[in-house]
C-alpha cells in the first residue's frame, strides 16, 4: 500500500470543509428568501391600499403635512420591499451559488428592511390619525408611539434574550 501524502489529505479535508460551508450558506440563503416571501405579500397589500388612498376623495381633505407624510411612508414601503427582495435577486444573479458575502449582505438587507417599514407605517399612522381626529399633536404622538412599538419589538426584545447568539462567521 502506497503512503498517503500529507498534502493530499489536507486538500481533501479543505475541500470537505468548503463543501460544508457551501451547504450552510445555501441553507441560510434559502431560509432568508423563504422568510422574505412570507413578509412580502402583506407588505404588498399595505402598499396597494396606501396607493389607492391617494386617489380617494378624502385625500384632498388632508392637511398638506399629512399628504406629504403619506407619500414619504409610501416611498419607505417601496424601500423596504426592495430590501426584502434583494436577497432572492442576489441569489439568482449568482446562479444559486451563495457566497459568505451574499449571506452577510442578505442578512443585513432583511434586518435593515424593518427600519423603513416601521417608519413608513408610523407615518401612515400619523396620516390616519390626522384625518380621524384633526389633532396634529395627537397624530404625532400616535406615530411616535407606533415607531417605538416597532423598534421595541423588532430590535430591543431580541437583545433582551439572555442567550445572545453571535452572528455566524463565514
Amino acid at each position: 500500500m502506497a503512503p498517503v501524502e500529507p498534502a493530499c489529505v489536507w486538500r481533501y479535508c479543505f475541500h470537505m470543509e468548503e463543501q460544508d460551508k457551501q451547504k450552510n450558506n445555501d441553507k441560510e440563503m434559502r431560509d432568508m428568501i423563504e422568510e422574505a416571501r412570507c413578509i412580502l405579500p402583506g407588505l404588498q397589500a399595505v402598499f396597494g391600499f396606501q396607493t389607492i388612498a391617494v386617489f380617494n376623495e378624502r385625500f384632498d381633505d388632508l392637511e398638506q403635512y399629512a399628504q406629504v407624510c403619506h407619500v414619504i411612508g409610501l416611498v419607505l414601503l417601496v424601500i423596504a420591499m426592495v430590501m426584502l427582495m434583494t436577497p432572492a435577486v442576489y441569489y439568482r444573479a449568482q446562479h444559486g451559488v451563495p457566497t459568505a458575502t451574499m449571506v452577510r449582505v442578505s442578512r443585513r438587507h432583511i434586518r435593515g428592511a424593518l427600519m423603513p417599514l416601521g417608519a413608513g407605517l408610523s407615518l401612515d399612522m400619523l396620516t390616519v390619525m390626522s384625518l380621524a381626529t384633526g389633532m396634529l399633536a395627537l397624530s404625532i404622538g400616535v406615530a411616535v408611539a407606533t415607531m417605538f412599538l416597532f423598534v421595541g419589538l423588532w430590535y430591543l426584545v431580541p437583545r433582551r434574550d439572555p442567550v445572545q447568539v453571535p452572528e455566524p462567521q463565514p
